[in-house]
Order: C-alpha cells, then structure tokens, then sequence
C-alpha cells in the first residue's frame, strides 16, 4: 500500500540517488528532503532545514509524521541525528554517533583493525607536527598522510617526497586546514582501488554491488584529488574469489568487531578496498553511502529499497536485495575551477533531454532556468551490457549539454577497460 512518508536527509548526488530509488518503491506515497536541491525537488519536498540541525530536522519528522528517515551526509551521522531520532522513538536509517566514528575518526577505524586482524597498511598517529615529520624522514615515500576526522573526502594526501609530506603535515597539525585533529601517517600500498558497500544491521550484512570512482580531477588521474568525478560497476580486475574473501574477512569481520565493542553498526558500511599484491586491504571506511558509488549501484536495486531501509532501521530481519546484471557508468559535470575556486551561477541548458539518469549535485533553480550551485553540479549515469557499451552511452549524452563554466572526465573506466 502506497502509504509511506519518507524524509532523506542531505541535498547532493548522493541523495539524490536515494530518492530516486526511493520514488520507485511501491509502498512510498510521500518523500521530504532536507534541504534537498534543484533536481531533487523534481521527485520530493525540499524542506529548507540544515543536514546537521538535528533539533529542527527531529521537530520536523514528528509533525509530518514521518515513517522512515534516511540519512545521506557523514556530517549528520556525526551530529548525532540517529540517536535523537531513536530516543524519540523514530525510524531512522544510518549508523549512531559512537558507530559513526568507524569514518569520523581514522585512528579509531585503524586501532579497531589492529584489534580484530582486520587487513589493512601499518600506520602511526600524531598530533606534533616535528615528531609527525621526523618519523615520515625516517620512511620510504611515497607514504599517505590522513587528517583523523571528517573532511569531505579531501583529508587524505599521499605525499611523494618530503617537502610534499611537510606542506601536508603543516596544514593539517598547524594550520587546522580540517579543524584541529590528529594525523595518521600509513604505509603507501599498491593495487587497483575498489568500493564495496553493503547494508548492516549487527552482524547481518547484505552487501551491494561493486563499484570503482575516479578522485582525480583530470584525465589520466592527474590533478588534485576530488569529491569523485564519476564512478562505474562490473569490475573486471576483481575476481568472485576476492570479494568473496572481502565480504567475510573484512566487512562481516567488521560488523562483528563494531558489535563487540558495543557500537553496532546499522546502515550502510563502505569499504573503500584496495587489491594489492599481498590480498584485498582496507585503505578506508565510511559510515554511509558513497558519492558518487551510489549514483551507479542504487540504480541497479531491484528489491523494494523502502524494505531496506526499513528493516535496517527497525533491526528487522531482511531478505537479501535483489540486483539487476547489468553494468553502470556515470560522470559528473564540474565547475571549472574545482575542487580550487570555481564561479557559481551558469546556466546549463539541454538536462530536460537526456536520455540518461541525471542526478544533481550543485545546482539551483532561478526564474525557471537551471544554475550551476557547488563545486561538482551534476551527474549523467547510463547503463550498458558492458562497461564500453555504458561508457559510449553516457559520453553522447553528455554532449547534448550545454554550459560555458563546466569540466568533466573523458576517461571513467579507463582502468577496466584497459584491464587485460
């Protein structure tokens, strides 16, 4: 019965990826967005309320009546918006404050790891910026530096010299670039880099497909490393065998360590994975959805997604999602300029004309004419029978839009497609 209101709480890609497949649910009568943005708002409500207003946000969800929340951001995990919603006694989906710090502290991520023989790089944390450079002297570069809390996918540097390594150090430990925090400084590994999500609740984990984004701002993963600039499904280089031992040893191990230590995880863990010559390692988790990840593994849900998310948040028994076989691709449309200073506020013309899933990231609506809002604006997903297929599909729909101040990939997939 379609009868369910849902509110999703956030406003880019990733949310936006989460009302679509929530608008295909056949129990889902009403969806809220908080704050949303110009393309969500084709499908849902944009309520004008922060992510991180967790008082507003709860006040809201009581007066609507609102059976399911979903949260979208890491930022709204870490404000604490699950707890106050369950202590209210609300359906909410997405990991507490004490489970969210499996993202929002990499030191914690790394001690749990080391506790559990959960396999990942060998690593040291510091706070003093003279003992942090002392100690990257002392080691073979390249070496990866990670500001400790959150910061918006950009708090990771992998420094290829000394002077590389004490810029990075200085920003994080004395310039409070992300706030003032810790670093963790890791062993550099090698391999091709994948995402694995999966939905968890305690010990029941159901995972979702694979994925592999792009961070690198250029052609060729050349440039500063980004938010992600497009992302696709259907990894070659990544053998049944792999993710077999994936999913049991490193993200149903950890659901089990997160449930010893007394946090359970219960939403959506992401397993950033690298396949390096030694086994599958982790190189990071978060607590939520991946962007762009999502944009191209949602589309794929077959099962009712409401489901999901509902039996997740109400600690539900859950049959295992079904996925299409099929392979996605997507990329997304930056402003020029981006992820360093970029102007806002160019009009894009030929959107409403794609045949292709466009899911909107940074954009506004102005006196009816679509603008560009934020660092990375939009992204245009196509599916294929095979990577090159989805590959060919996305890039000639991409060509039918039209905006002076926007940059986008030419290469997402290169390395499957290149993969022998």
């Amino acid at each position: 019965m379609k009868d369910k209101k849902v509110l999703v709480i956030g406003g880019g890609g990733r949310c936006h990826a989460i009302v679509d497949a929530l608008s295909r649910s056949p129990q889902v009568a009403k969806i809220f967005c908080a704050p949303g943005n110009a393309g969500i708002g084709l499908q849902a409500e944009n309520v004008p309320i922060a992510d991180t207003d967790v008082e507003a946000l709860l006040s809201f969800a009581k007066g609507e009546g609102i059976d399911l929340t979903v949260v979208g951001p890491e930022a709204s995990l870490a404000a604490g918006v699950v707890d106050a919603f369950r202590q209210a006694g609300l359906a909410i989906f997405g990991h507490s404050r004490s489970a969210t710090r499996i993202e929002s502290s990499k030191e914690f991520a790394k001690q749990l790891m080391a506790r559990y023989g959960i396999p990942t790089a060998a690593y040291r944390s510091f706070t003093d910026f003279e003992a942090a450079l002392d100690y990257v002297s002392s080691r073979p570069f390249p070496t990866v530096l990670k500001y400790d809390g959150l910061a918006a996918g950009k708090g990771v540097v992998i420094a290829e010299d000394l002077d590389q390594a004490r810029e990075a150090l200085h920003s994080m430990l004395c310039d409070g670039a992300f706030g003032q925090g810790k670093v963790v400084i890791e062993d550099f590994l090698t391999g091709p880099e994948f995402s694995f999500m999966c939905f968890v609740e305690g010990e029941r984990v159901y995972p979702m497909p694979l994925s592999q984004d792009h961070k690198r701002a250029y052609d060729g993963d050349k440039g500063p490393n980004t938010g992600g600039m497009g992302a696709y499904t259907g990894l070659p280089f990544i053998s049944e065998e792999d993710r077999e031992y994936a999913l049991e040893h490193i993200l149903k191990a950890t659901a089990k360590a997160m449930c010893a230590e007394g946090c359970p995880l219960s939403g959506v863990l992401y397993g950033g994975l690298m396949k390096t010559p030694d086994g599958v390692k982790v190189i990071e988790f978060n607590a939520r959805f991946g962007d762009p990840e999502t944009e191209v593994v949602l589309p794929l849900l077959r099962s009712d997604i409401y489901e999901v998310f509902h039996a997740v948040a109400t600690a539900s028994p859950l049959e295992a999602p079904q996925w299409e076989d099929a392979v996605t691709l997507g990329v997304v449309l930056a402003s020029k300029g981006y992820p360093g200073h970029y102007e806002k506020g160019a009009e894009i013309l030929g959107v409403e004309n794609l045949d292709a899933q466009v899911y909107h990231m940074g954009t506004k609506l102005s006196d009816g004419r679509l603008l560009t809002a934020g660092g990375r604006v939009m992204m245009v997903v196509s599916r294929g029978s095979d990577i090159a297929d989805a590959r060919r599909k996305v890039y000639e729909q991409i060509a039918r839009i039209k905006c002076d101040n926007l940059f986008y990939r030419k290469d997402i997939a290169h390395i499957a497609l290149e993969y022998k």
